[in-house]
């Protein structure tokens, strides 16, 4: 009979570039996507943020996504997340429930779903979150822009974004009501 390892008493949920491909291999893991929002004093969206990202060999659009780690409250990712892209001033006003308006599936493989992410099969909660802060890109975000609901839902702004992100977006304007 084997053992199994010990784990250490609190995990950092931070795993090796080799573990965390392995990992990607095997599992489909959890990730939060979260659209970053300004809103008026009547809760209406009036602009929502949009970062510029170098990812696969290109540059794009995309909205705030990161994974969930493990031993982490999704209300905790959805802040790491929104503080690791637009930093620590960003104000972020967590949802009161953690409930997303949509969930996405990202798949290695084009065609299965709308979202498409080549590294791995993920399963992403997605959020709208106003932020109330300044917001600078940080980390491998090159830039940061605020767009009105109606730029944002853009057909220019959809060819800009990939994996189907410009699909989730759509839908969270939507759900917000800030799409006519």
């Amino acid at each position: 009979m084997t053992e199994m390892a010990e784990l250490p008493d609190e995990p950092t949920g931070w795993l090796s570039d080799r573990e965390l491909d392995h990992v990607r291999s095997e599992l489909p893991l959890v990730y939060v996507n979260v659209v970053p929002v300004r809103i008026n004093s009547m809760g209406e969206v009036t602009q929502v943020g949009l970062l510029l990202r170098a990812f696969d060999g290109s540059i794009s659009r995309a909205i705030v996504a990161g994974r969930v780690l493990y031993h982490e409250r999704i209300r905790d990712a959805i802040v790491r997340n929104l503080e690791k892209d637009l930093g620590l001033a960003a104000m972020p006003q967590v949802p009161l429930s953690p409930t997303p308006f949509a969930v996405a599936e990202y798949f290695p493989s084009k065609g299965v779903s709308p979202f498409h992410d080549s590294r791995q099969h993920a399963v992403a909660l997605a959020y709208v979150v106003p932020v109330e802060g300044h917001c600078e890109p940080q980390q491998d975000a090159l830039d940061l822009t605020w767009l009105s609901p109606e730029e944002a839902a853009s057909d220019e702004v959809a060819g800009d974004m990939a994996g189907g992100q410009h699909v989730l977006l759509r839908q969270a304007l939507a759900h917000c009501g800030a799409l006519q």
